[in-house]
C-alpha cells in the first residue's frame, strides 16, 4: 500500500486569524485602529505607535491569548477534506510564548476535533519530515526540502520566491 503524502499546516496566520485578534485587542485596549491596508510588508508591531509597541509581547504572553483567535475563513472545511487525503500534521512554533502551548492545543481540539493529538507538533524550529508545508513564515522553509506553500499574510506580501496561496479555497484548488 502506498503511503499518503505528508502535509504540515501552520497555525498562526494560516489556520488562526492572529492579526485579526491583534487588531481587536489594540482597538479595545488602546483605542488604536490598525487596518490591514496599513500592514503590507510589515510586522504588526511595526505599525503600532511607539509608546505601546512593547505591549504586544505582553499580550501574547497572557494566558488565553491564543485560545480565542478566530478561525481563518474556509479553513475548517478544507482542512477536513485534506485530512482525508493526506497524512496531515499541525505544526506550530508554540514554545516561544509561555502560555501558547496549552491555548493552542485547546483551540485545535475545539475547532479541528478530527485531528488527533498524535498529529499535532508543537516545536521551536519546524524541522519536520513532510512532503508539503503550508506556512506564512519563510524562515520555516529554509531547511525544508518539500513543496513550500506560502500562505498570504500582510507581513509576507513583498515575498515572491515561493508558491503562494491566498486563501483556503486556493489551497483546496491546488491540493484536493
Amino acid at each position: 500500500m502506498e503511503r499518503k503524502l505528508r502535509l504540515a499546516i501552520d497555525m498562526d496566520e494560516v489556520l488562526a486569524d492572529t492579526i485579526g485578534k491583534f487588531i481587536t485587542v489594540y482597538e479595545k485596549r488602546h483605542q488604536t485602529i490598525v487596518k490591514l491596508e496599513d500592514l503590507p510588508g510589515k510586522e504588526f508591531r511595526e505599525v503600532l505607535p511607539e509608546d505601546i509597541r512593547q505591549t504586544l509581547r505582553v499580550y501574547i504572553n497572557e494566558p488565553g491569548f491564543f485560545r480565542d483567535i478566530p478561525v481563518m475563513e474556509g479553513a475548517y472545511e478544507v482542512v477536513e477534506k485534506l485530512h482525508e487525503k493526506y497524512d496531515l500534521y499541525i505544526v506550530s512554533a508554540a514554545m516561544e510564548f509561555k502560555n501558547s502551548l496549552a491555548d493552542k492545543l485547546e483551540w485545535l481540539n475545539e475547532h479541528f476535533p478530527f485531528i488527533s493529538w498524535t498529529n499535532i507538533v508543537f516545536c521551536g524550529h519546524k524541522i519536520v519530515d513532510v512532503d508539503i508545508m503550508i506556512d506564512d513564515r519563510i524562515k520555516n522553509f529554509v531547511n525544508f526540502e518539500g513543496r513550500k506553500l506560502l500562505f498570504t499574510s500582510p507581513h509576507n506580501l513583498n515575498i515572491h520566491d515561493y508558491e503562494r496561496v491566498n486563501s483556503w479555497q486556493e489551497v483546496a484548488d491546488l491540493l484536493l
